[in-house]
């Protein structure tokens, strides 16, 4: 499906909602001058956003952070600090922004001064938030990846396109900064550098197995049954949520029951780049099969080594290993291109960090990657940074080079080689209606039961 059919088909799915053009003018929605600065809030205040988010976020001059919501209120409050910090380094004054810390970020999305919202929290945490802040109207910049299932992607994705609210996901390989190989490698490809695609090789690793934990009494300052959400009740144990007196990797990462392991992961990020180096952001695979070892016993038990093939409507098929080199690798009849983040192939925490270093860009012929772009070629969409690229869109009104489809999207192909993992068959998908084929258990998979009243099906719309 291209952007055009999937415009045309929310449009008629949407039965009496004016669907919003991906492309709008301020007038319509926009409310700032060049020198307004956006009220911004962050929900989840953990490992990504104290490295990564707000300070890739705060240092634009046209931005204030005047928020932080996380369940665990130390860590509401110690945001709400590292804020204050920032500014009173960078501007002068600690208090430059009166700065509000919440537990509940449902009571920080009505405050009607609030422009936008960072969404860094766990992956059970990240749809529900983003589709009520669409209709609190708020712009939402959201970690990837987009959802914990299919169903709860497609009714974020709609409720991006029928409140016309601007959405970027965090696929930071799109943007130039810090890695502009990304871009380049999927234009020399959509531009047939390497004559036309027959293949495509994603390399990301899993995550090992840990022990069995106790059950642990829940700390005064977390709201544990909201940090569980829409998911089952299961005991707390500091292992299965995040550490307490410290921002190191958390262990709900490597728990089913909060995402699906490093095939969402990181790759949210890979199958993103092979969608746009292969032209199919808008739709995915029509034919996926896997196998995969999970843990058997211990508290950590996402996938670990693992394997998945997949076909997509164009012929193209794509392979993802984790014995592959990470990254991805466009192949055709004529050659090859490899593109990976280089000396920084993943973060120190993350699975893998030890492993070999990889050049950020190669072919099988170094005359492909000095071929210049002409101007009647494909020029792929530049955004010079993620954050800086969202901010502007909330000005502009202009989608931004990740928005809610093409994070659903990618999001979507991530989860069905998870389901294809749990199931030792091969599967038919329908990109058009986003159901299996004649497959009742897979179809089951789609969704998961959401435990009242968290999750998207009971939101009020």
């Amino acid at each position: 499906m291209d952007r055009r059919k999937f415009i045309k088909r929310t449009a008629l799915a949407s039965a009496g909602i004016i669907i919003v053009p991906t492309i709008l003018p301020s007038s319509v929605f926009g409310k700032f001058s060049p020198n307004d600065k956006i009220n911004i809030a962050q929900i989840g205040f953990g490992r990504i956003a104290k490295s990564h988010d707000l300070p890739a976020t705060i240092k634009h001059d046209g931005v204030r952070i005047v928020a932080v919501a996380d369940v665990d209120l130390k860590r509401a409050n110690d945001g709400k600090q590292w804020i204050n910090n920032w500014y009173a380094e960078n501007k002068g004054s600690k208090n430059y922004v009166d700065v509000k810390a919440y537990q509940d970020y449902r009571e920080m999305l009505a405050d009607e001064s609030i422009d936008a919202v960072i969404i860094s929290t766990p992956d059970h945490w990240h749809a529900q938030p983003a589709i009520e802040a669409a209709l609190a109207g708020k712009d939402v910049y959201l970690q990837k990846p987009a959802s914990l299932t299919i169903q709860e992607g497609r009714q974020m994705s709609d409720a991006f396109h029928r409140t016309g609210r601007i959405l970027q996901i965090g696929s930071q390989q799109r943007s130039l900064n810090p890695w502009p190989q990304f871009h380049r490698a999927c234009e020399l490809v959509r531009n047939g550098r390497i004559g036309d695609i027959k293949h495509v090789e994603v390399g990301l690793w899993g995550d090992p197995a840990g022990e069995i934990e106790i059950e642990m009494p829940v700390p005064e300052n977390l709201d544990y049954e909201m940090w569980l959400g829409s998911t089952p009740y299961v005991y707390y144990t500091e292992k299965g949520v995040h550490p307490q007196h410290d921002y190191s990797r958390p262990g709900w990462l490597r728990i089913e029951q909060f995402g699906a392991g490093m095939i969402t992961g990181w790759g949210a990020h890979h199958i993103d780049t092979a969608h746009w180096g292969m032209n199919t952001e808008y739709t995915g695979p029509v034919e996926i099969e896997a196998e995969a070892e999970f843990p058997t016993s211990g508290l950590w038990n996402v996938h670990g080594k693992f394997r998945v093939q997949s076909k997509y409507a164009n012929g193209v098929t794509m392979d993802i290993r984790d014995d592959f080199p990470n990254g991805v690798k466009f192949i055709s009849s004529d050659g090859w291109l490899f593109v990976s983040r280089g000396p920084v192939s993943v973060t120190a925490s993350d699975p893998g960090a030890d492993a070999i270093k990889l050049n950020a860009i190669d072919a099988s012929d170094p005359r492909i990657l000095e071929s210049e772009i002409g101007p009647d070629e494909i020029h792929l969409y530049k955004s010079a940074e993620q954050h800086e690229n969202w901010l502007e869109s909330i000005r502009t009104r202009k989608q931004p080079v990740a928005p809610a489809e093409i994070a659903h999207r990618s999001c979507s192909a991530c989860l069905l080689s998870h389901t294809a993992m749990k199931i030792n068959r091969k599967l038919y998908w329908d990109p058009e209606a986003e159901r299996f084929k004649n497959d009742d258990e897979a179809n089951k998979m789609i969704s998961r039961p959401q435990r009242f009243p968290y999750g998207t099906d009971y939101i009020d719309y």
